[in-house]
């Protein structure tokens, strides 16, 4: 059960999300103390191993106490808040969706800048698409605050004495102060994260003349951190900063883009916060997961790496008359689509590579499906979504299903189903400029194809040496069940569809 009631109230515990996840981190709080929620209204933004999900409110009620602070790491059954007043645990179970807050907060307040990073970008144009795999994108909908048991004029009116506020994570609090606009942070290329929503509150009355000002907050020396913006808590955590010690120089301790930098400054010419100027961060998330499947990967299935140039002259000319092509229009065609459809190809002519290793059973299973994986960077650490059963579809189906596989990771919205069950993958590092790796396999795959850059080359056609557009493919393979004849025949298929792919990639 997520949900407990004791003589203070119901507790919510941290319901167990499946795919065998034992713990999550609390990203964003949708709720502070005193707030009035309704049952799936959205309470938390957690962070699990494998992707950003929404956790919703099971009742209906008031939030008393909220028993985690932002960037903390609970177990999954620890009580996550308590409320006052609520219907009762018999209320239906939370439901877990992306996060996706409300479009109408105040657009007076700070955007988060995210840098952008797509698989789909066109190698052939860096200057359009920097970056190499799918990053964070824009949150659609930023979530909505419910009102307060009792709001400023309320309290103005009735002549009650207003109480010192708290902060939004103080346990017991019962207002949270107005946010003050923290100074934006740079827009990266293409995406902005979700602004800050405001929140009614009861200021406290005067401590001294009117034309005093507040002084800058002591620092906090309690579990929970002060109050701040969205973008100025994410500065914190780039920068290594607790948000608990830094001065807060806002209204009702609220603390500013400017005090964090000026804490950090202040730490610099104070020299490193250890002997060797250390930057410490904590292993946990999509990261921890990621540095568990690699390493289980690399020291459980015998590594192979084979490489290729390749012509892609004619795919580069492809993706040019596809742009134009009605039964492409509206999905984003690049050099990507036209690559994952010739591995497609390569398995469909060499299908025992598209197989698993069966230590348990001592087998080797051929999957029935191509479910291709697409490596994707987030500012949450690398996923790999897959298209399921990719290879039954046409070349139109494709590029909608690439293009919503995207769309997802990039707003950090991946069901967790799409990031289990891949059966081999695809990892574009060419718009990076690098034109060769050796990729590691993802856990339970018997190979991964790796996109170099793609350049103009000097290339001998026939007797004549003439410029072409050119990549290097690599190839890693799992050695236990595929040997290096079918690893090369799959790589030269690859490329022979790269160089000449009109036939090959018919709209059919």
């Amino acid at each position: 059960m997520s949900t407990s009631t004791t003589h203070t109230g119901t507790e919510f515990r941290l319901p167990d999300v499946g795919e065998g996840l034992t713990e999550a981190e609390i990203v964003t709080w949708r709720v502070g103390p005193g707030d009035i929620v309704g049952v799936n209204d959205p309470l938390a933004d957690i962070e699990t191993a494998k992707s950003l999900v929404e956790l919703s409110s099971p009742h209906a009620g008031t939030v008393a106490e909220l028993c985690a602070a932002e960037g903390e790491t609970i177990a999954v059954g620890a009580v996550l808040l308590r409320f006052a007043g609520a219907d009762g645990p018999g209320s239906p179970e939370p439901a877990l969706a992306p996060a996706t807050p409300d479009a109408t907060a105040d657009a007076s307040a700070p955007a988060t800048a995210t840098a952008t990073a797509t698989a789909l970008d066109d190698p052939a144009e860096p200057a359009e698409q920097p970056a190499v795999l799918v990053g964070p994108g824009p949150r659609a909908e930023p979530s909505r605050r419910r009102r307060r048991i009792r709001d400023a004029a309320a309290a103005g009116a009735s002549g009650d004495a207003p109480a010192a506020r708290a902060p939004a994570l103080a346990r017991g609090a019962t207002t949270v102060p107005d946010p003050e606009p923290a100074a934006p942070v740079p827009a990266g290329p293409e995406t902005v994260g979700p602004a800050s929503a405001g929140r009614t509150s009861v200021e406290p009355a005067a401590a001294g003349p009117a034309s005093m000002g507040p002084g800058p907050q002591p620092a906090r020396n309690g579990t929970a951190p002060p109050p701040a913006a969205p973008a100025v808590r994410r500065l914190a955590r780039e920068l290594g900063i607790p948000l608990a010690s830094v001065a807060a120089t806002g209204p009702g301790g609220r603390v500013l883009r400017e005090d964090v930098l000026g804490h950090f400054t202040a730490g610099l010419a104070l020299g490193p916060a250890t002997p060797d100027g250390e930057l410490r961060t904590p292993i946990r998330g999509v990261r921890k997961a990621t540095a568990d499947a690699v390493t289980r990967s690399a020291f459980t299935a015998p590594h192979v790496t084979e490489f290729l140039d390749v012509d892609v002259t004619g795919t580069v000319e492809l993706v040019a008359r596809l742009r134009d092509d009605p039964r492409l229009a509206g999905s984003r065609v690049t050099p990507l689509l036209v690559v994952a459809r010739a591995v497609l190809a390569a398995v469909r002519a060499h299908p025992e590579i598209n197989a698993r290793w069966s230590a348990e059973t001592a087998e080797i299973v051929q999957h029935a499906a191509v479910n291709l994986g697409i490596a994707a960077a987030t500012d949450r650490g690398l996923i790999v979504p897959n298209i399921a059963a990719a290879d039954r579809l046409d070349l139109p189906g494709l590029a909608r299903a690439l293009d919503a596989l995207v769309a997802t990771a990039r707003s950090g919205r991946t069901p967790v189903a799409d990031l289990t069950g891949g059966t081999l993958t695809v990892t574009n590092i060419g718009v990076f400029g690098v034109d060769a790796a050796t990729p590691i396999l993802n856990p339970g795959e018997a190979a991964i194809l790796c996109l170099g850059a793609f350049r103009r080359r000097p290339w001998v056609v026939g007797d004549d040496v003439v410029p072409r557009w050119t990549t290097r493919l690599s190839l890693s393979f799992d050695h236990r069940l595929v040997d290096g004849e079918l690893a090369s025949r799959v790589l030269a298929r690859i490329g022979a569809v790269l160089t000449d792919p009109t036939w090959e990639l018919a709209l059919t």
